[in-house]
């Protein structure tokens, strides 16, 4: 019962991990796109105020050309009316392309922000989630370090073939030294090869060199 529920506590830890990094992923995308949809949406309609410019002055002049052929007004006076509503159009126009661009700078300065903010708060969710799922693990071993060290007697004893002590990877180094004593010298050795190929802890190698050579 007691592995039962340190493999319930990993399964656990392992799902955490696996919603911190989705959640990530999710809000890093979440304020380019927006930046990107925003600065579409301003070229899109700078382009559409350009053919609208292009449009207006191509009408104006079919319509003072009208005029001047009914005698209406004399060439002169509809080319100065001409270009006088030309220059007028081309100023508004380059008024609201400079209001378009600075509404376009001000989009990319938010969305800088916005991805900064995004960046620090998933790097501060994923170090609370960090430390509360490092706590859950260290608590659920505790609970069970009794258990666990009583069932792998009984294994040694038994001749249950199997790693000398259980949840060995999720063990303090303090935890691990109280069980060398019960080990065999062949699980000993089984335990320090296992300790020298991962962590190297000095003090667990020094138990484990203390119980061969007893």
């Amino acid at each position: 019962m007691a592995a039962a529920k340190s493999k319930k506590a990993t399964k656990r830890t392992t799902t955490a991990k696996k919603r911190t990094s989705a959640k990530k992923t999710s809000t890093q995308k979440a304020a380019p796109r927006a930046a990107d949809r925003a600065d579409k949406s301003i070229e899109e309609f700078r382009d559409a105020l350009e053919r609208s410019y292009s449009l207006s002055r191509e009408r104006i002049q079919e319509v003072v050309d009208d005029a001047v052929k009914r005698g209406r007004m004399t060439r002169k006076d509809a080319n100065e009316m001409v270009n006088k509503l030309v220059s007028r159009g081309r100023k508004q126009t380059e008024e609201l392309v400079k209001e378009l661009d600075k509404a376009r700078k001000d989009v990319e300065r938010r969305a800088k922000r916005a991805r900064r903010e995004v960046q620090s708060r998933t790097s501060k969710a994923r170090k609370q989630a960090g430390k509360r799922v490092n706590r859950a693990t260290k608590a659920a071993v505790d609970a069970a370090d009794e258990p666990l060290a009583q069932a792998d007697k009984l294994r040694s004893r038994a001749g249950i073939p199997g790693f000398p002590i259980t949840a060995y990877d999720e063990l303090t180094a303090a935890q691990i030294k109280t069980r060398i004593g019960d080990l065999s010298k062949a699980d000993a050795r089984k335990v320090r090869t296992y300790e020298q190929n991962h962590k190297k802890r000095k003090s667990v190698l020094a138990a484990i060199d203390k119980r061969l050579a007893a």
